[in-house]
């Protein structure tokens, strides 16, 4: 059983579909790291709570997830739910950072 990293197109069998998509998860979740390290910046440099929540840049982020998703082919309505998701998620995870900053 070979566990190299195979293009979907080349797939040939369900191994090698799987051993793609488990690899995709594990860069989805380094990526997904970096991104709260930049909500951990933003809660440090964020100089009031209240600053935390800013609802035109959330819609602006799943905006352009939703555009840069339709460009690749990826289901807009499905990315806007993964980006709905995520944003909020970001959100309580900055303001947690948020209070423990300053407490």
């Amino acid at each position: 059983m070979s566990k190299t990293v195979i293009s979907p197109a080349d797939c040939a069998s369900m191994t090698e579909v799987r051993v793609g998509v488990d690899a995709t998860d594990r860069e989805i979740v380094a990526l997904l790291e970096r991104r709260f390290g930049y909500m951990r910046a933003a809660a440090r440099i964020k100089p009031t709570r209240d600053k935390v929540r800013d609802e035109d840049r959330k819609a602006s982020v799943i905006d352009a997830a939703v555009a840069d998703a339709q460009a690749r082919g990826v289901p807009g309505d499905v990315i806007c739910d993964i980006w709905e998701r995520l944003v909020e998620g970001s959100i309580a995870y900055e303001f947690a950072e948020w209070d423990k900053t300053r407490s």
